[in-house]
């Protein structure tokens, strides 16, 4: 099968076509002929070096797919084969064939294109685990998101509509911001030449927000703490200003903050069959209705992986970026 592989850590033109022998589904394990990939920030952090995958993954990045099942693993379910899926892996999502965990698939949506259904898991799961279930946001509430049209903010967007929860998005332009409003944002703030913790306020009232969902880190948390309403929580799924925080415990204490976050990748693959298992409970039948789709950016060939690296990494995207074949 043709994959792509990191040759080296850098730039998006380590990002190499190789063959490689189709890899083979063990227990509890389906075998899926890819149609699309999604592609992420964790992808560009792992060709840079900086992410590596976890023990027993592929070495190929990758952690959203879409496709059809072509082989189940030994004592599989055989009513599985030709089913179209969409699933979270761990790796391994750059090539024409992909070995996925039978619990961390989910069928495609009636209505779903493949690239649409391949634009799902990484963002719906990140989302859902962790705006949903870490910060418990409840209908009528708002949200603060930073990076409004990233992939994780337009999800977080669509989510909040659905689920009638307020969602202020930060982004880094005019036009983002535009776009983000355009895609329901109830604010959007340009961080660029804007104070949004100032524009939080002004759009609450003073009361402040819910939830944080931060990808930011560094100086932006004590700033996402002054967003915060009495009892809110914050919640950090990335650190791109850095991992190293400084904050006033004491605000933490005198209006009852909460901080948590998470990383999704390294769990188990138990911890991600009971999250597959809710979202399609929960969220599945709203997609299936024509609820919400994924806002899609670009697609490009496997092949093209090159390009697609680099449309993410110079930030002009808005929604999902995937790779088709």
């Amino acid at each position: 099968m043709t994959a792509i592989a990191i040759s080296a850590p850098g730039g998006p033109e380590v990002l190499v076509p190789e063959q490689r022998p189709v890899p083979q589904p063990g227990p509890g394990e389906v075998l899926i002929r890819v149609a699309a990939a999604g592609v992420n920030r964790p992808d560009v952090l792992q060709r840079m070096g900086f992410y590596p995958p976890p023990p027993g993954a592929s070495d190929l990045p990758g952690l959203e797919i879409a496709g059809t099942v072509v082989a189940v693993g030994p004592g599989g379910d055989p009513e599985l084969l030709g089913q179209a899926m969409c699933a979270l892996v761990a790796g391994g999502g750059y090539a024409e064939f992909c070995v996925a965990p039978v619990g961390s698939c989910l069928p495609v949506p009636a209505g779903f294109s493949m690239a649409e259904a391949a634009a799902l898991p990484e963002t719906v799961f990140t989302v859902w685990h962790n705006l949903f279930e870490r910060g418990y946001v409840a209908e009528g509430e708002t949200v603060l998101v930073h990076g409004g049209t990233s992939g994780i903010g337009t999800t977080a967007i669509g989510l909040c509509r659905l689920f009638d929860i307020k969602v202020i998005v930060t982004c880094g332009s005019a036009a983002k911001c535009e776009a983000a409003r355009a895609l329901g944002a109830d604010l959007a703030v340009d961080y660029s030449s804007e104070d949004y913790v100032g524009a939080v306020k002004g759009f609450t009232g003073g009361a402040g927000v819910n939830v944080v969902l931060d990808m930011v880190g560094g100086d932006y948390v004590s700033r996402n703490l002054e967003c915060l309403a009495d009892d809110g929580r914050h919640v950090t799924i990335a650190f791109q200003r850095g991992a190293k925080v400084e904050i006033d415990i004491a605000q933490v204490m005198r209006r009852r903050l909460t901080l948590t976050g998470s990383t999704l990748r390294a769990r188990s693959a138990e911890f991600k069959a009971l999250l597959a298992d809710e979202i399609h409970r929960t969220l599945w039948p709203r997609l299936a209705d024509g609820a919400w789709k994924p806002t899609m950016d670009q697609a490009f060939a496997l092949t093209d992986a090159v390009a697609a690296h680099a449309r993410m990494q110079a930030g002009a995207h808005v929604g999902k970026i995937v790779l088709t074949i």
